[in-house]
C-alpha cells in the first residue's frame, strides 16, 4: 500500500519553479541552436551537392581536353608522352584530389592508358561499377572520342563520391559561425530577459513584504516598457492604498472601541451608583433613565455595525416595489419631524406637480432619507435657525431626491472622505457619538436598489446630498 501513496505524493508534489531569466534563455538557446544546426546542415548539403556538380563539370572538361589530345589527324588514338605531366598540371589547376582515376579506351573497350596503374579486374569495375546503392561509391564521367562522326574511343574519369566537398578549414569556419550566431542570440535574449525580470522580481519582493505586514514599500524602478511601467505604477498605488487602508483600519478599530467603551463605562458607573445607594429617589430614577439612553445609543451603534456588515457582504435582500416617491418622502419627513417639533427648524418642499414613481425598497429609502435629515440636523449652524429643503428632480431614466441644509457645511479636507467607513471629522467627534457608518451604509443601500448617493455641494452656506433612484 505504500507504493501507490508514494506515487500519488510524487504526482502532487509541486514542481520547482524556475526564474524567467533561466527559463527563457535556456529554451531560446536550445531552439536557436537546433534551428541554426538545421540551417547549417542544409547549407552544407547544398554546398556539397553544388561542389559535386562542379567536380563533374570539371571532370567532363578534363575528359574533353584529354580526348582532343589523344586523337590524331588520321582518326587513331595516340597517347602523348607528356600526358601525365599535363594531367598533373590540370588536376592542380582544377583542385582535383588524388582519388581521381583516368582511363582511355579504344572503340573495342580495351584500355590504352590508365592512371594510376590498375589490374584488368579493377579496370572492368571502373568501367562497369556495380549498382551497390542509389548513390554509387564512385562517380564515373565518360567522354566519347569522336572523329568524323564516329566514336573511336572514350575517356573515363572516376571520382570517389564520398570525398568531402569542403576542407577542414571550411568546417571550422561553419562551426565558429554557428557558435557565434547561437551565442549572440543567447546573449541578446539574456539581456532582454534580465531587463524584463528585474522589475518583476522587485515587485514580487515588495509583494512578499506586504504579505508580511510591511506596507511601506519603496519601488524605485525606471523602465521604458509601457506595460512594465503600468505594472509598477499600479502596484505602487495598490501598496499605498493598502497602507492607507491599514492605517484607517487601526484608527477605525480604536475609534469603534472607544465609542462602544464610553457608553459601557457610563452605564456601569450609573448602575453602580444606584446599587450602592449613592443616589436615591428621583435622582436614582434619573440615573437609570440616563443609563437607558446610553444603552440605546450603544444598541444603535451595534445595529449600525451589523447592518453595514450584512450589506457589505451581500446578505440583505432588497425589495423591488413600485413606489409613489412624493408620498413616501412626505411621510418620512413628517414622521422624522414629530420628535423635533420643539426645535426651531423649517422644512420646505420642492416637488413636481405630476406623480413620481420609482422602483425600490421603501424601508431602505426611508433609512437613507432619515440619515440625511439627521446629518442636516447635526450640521445646524449655532447662529441661525435650521432650514431644510427637500426637492425631487426627474430626468431621463433617473429620479433625484435632494436634501439641502443651511448648516456649517463640510470642511474641504473632509470632502473626499465623507463616504469612507468609520470616518468622522474632528468636529463631529466632539459633538455627537457614532461610528462613522451612516453615509457609507446609506450609499450601500442606494446602490443595492440600482441608485447612487452623491455629495453634490458643500460650503459655509450649507450642504446638499442627492439620492438617485431608477424611474
Amino acid at each position: 500500500m505504500l507504493a501507490p501513496v508514494r506515487r500519488l505524493e510524487g504526482r502532487t508534489r509541486k514542481r520547482r519553479a524556475t526564474s524567467i531569466l533561466t527559463y527563457w534563455t535556456l529554451r531560446y538557446f536550445l531552439i536557436l541552436f537546433v534551428a541554426l544546426s538545421i540551417v547549417v546542415g542544409v547549407a552544407l548539403y547544398g554546398i556539397r551537392e553544388t561542389a559535386m556538380d562542379n567536380r563533374s563539370r570539371t571532370a567532363a572538361m578534363l575528359g574533353q581536353e584529354v580526348a582532343d589530345r589523344v586523337k590524331t589527324a588520321d582518326g587513331k588514338l595516340s597517347i602523348p608522352g607528356n600526358l601525365n605531366e599535363i594531367l598533373d598540371e590540370r588536376m592542380e589547376l582544377f583542385n582535383m584530389n588524388l582519388d581521381v582515376c583516368l582511363l582511355i579506351a579504344d572503340d573495342k573497350g580495351k584500355a590504352v592508358f590508365v592512371r594510376p596503374e590498375m589490374s584488368e579486374q579493377q579496370i572492368r569495375e571502373k568501367l562497369n561499377p556495380p549498382p551497390r546503392s542509389t548513390e554509387p561509391e564512385y562517380q564515373l564521367v565518360d567522354t566519347p572520342i569522336i572523329d568524323k562522326g564516329k566514336e573511336i574511343g572514350g575517356v573515363y574519369i572516376s571520382q570517389y563520391r564520398k570525398t568531402p566537398a569542403y576542407t577542414s578549414n571550411e568546417l571550422v569556419t561553419f562551426g565558429l559561425l554557428l557558435a557565434a550566431l547561437a551565442l549572440s542570440g543567447w546573449f541578446t535574449i539574456y539581456l532582454l530577459s534580465r531587463k524584463l525580470s528585474r522589475p518583476i522580481r522587485k515587485v514580487a519582493q515588495s509583494a512578499r513584504q506586504i504579505r508580511n505586514g510591511r506596507y511601506d514599500v519603496d519601488l524605485q524602478i525606471q523602465t521604458g516598457e509601457r506595460e512594465l511601467g503600468e505594472l509598477v505604477d499600479s502596484f505602487r498605488s495598490m501598496a499605498g492604498r493598502l497602507h492607507q487602508l491599514e492605517e484607517w483600519r487601526e484608527l477605525s478599530l480604536a475609534g469603534v472601541t472607544h465609542e462602544l467603551k464610553t457608553p459601557v463605562t457610563s452605564i456601569k458607573g450609573l448602575v453602580m451608583a444606584v446599587r450602592e445607594e449613592v443616589v436615591t429617589g428621583d435622582e436614582a430614577k434619573e440615573f437609570l433613565d440616563i443609563a437607558l439612553q446610553e444603552s440605546g445609543r450603544m444598541e444603535r451603534m451595534v445595529a449600525d455595525l451589523l447592518d453595514y456588515n450584512a450589506f457589505s457582504s451581500g446578505n440583505v435582500s432588497v425589495r423591488r416595489d413600485r413606489i409613489d416617491l412624493k408620498l413616501l418622502v412626505s411621510e418620512i419627513v413628517y414622521q422624522w419631524k414629530l420628535p423635533h417639533e420643539q426645535d426651531s427648524l423649517e422644512i420646505n418642499y420642492d416637488f413636481p406637480e405630476e406623480m413620481i414613481y420609482t422602483t425600490g425598497d421603501a424601508l431602505r429609502i426611508q433609512q437613507i432619507v432619515v440619515n440625511l435629515l439627521n446629518n442636516g440636523l447635526q450640521a445646524a449652524h449655532p447662529e441661525r435657525p435650521l432650514r431644510l429643503e427637500i426637492a425631487i428632480r426627474e430626468s431621463i431614466g433617473r429620479i433625484r431626491v435632494e436634501i439641502t441644509d443651511n448648516g456649517t457645511g463640510i470642511r474641504e479636507q473632509d470632502l473626499d472622505h465623507v463616504f469612507d467607513r468609520f470616518y468622522r471629522s474632528e468636529e463631529k467627534k466632539r459633538l455627537t457619538r457614532g461610528l462613522g457608518l451612516g453615509l457609507t451604509y446609506s450609499r450601500l443601500m442606494a446602490r443595492a436598489q440600482g441608485g447612487e448617493l452623491w455629495l453634490r455641494s458643500s460650503g459655509p452656506s450649507g450642504t446638499t446630498f442627492s439620492l438617485e433612484l431608477p424611474s
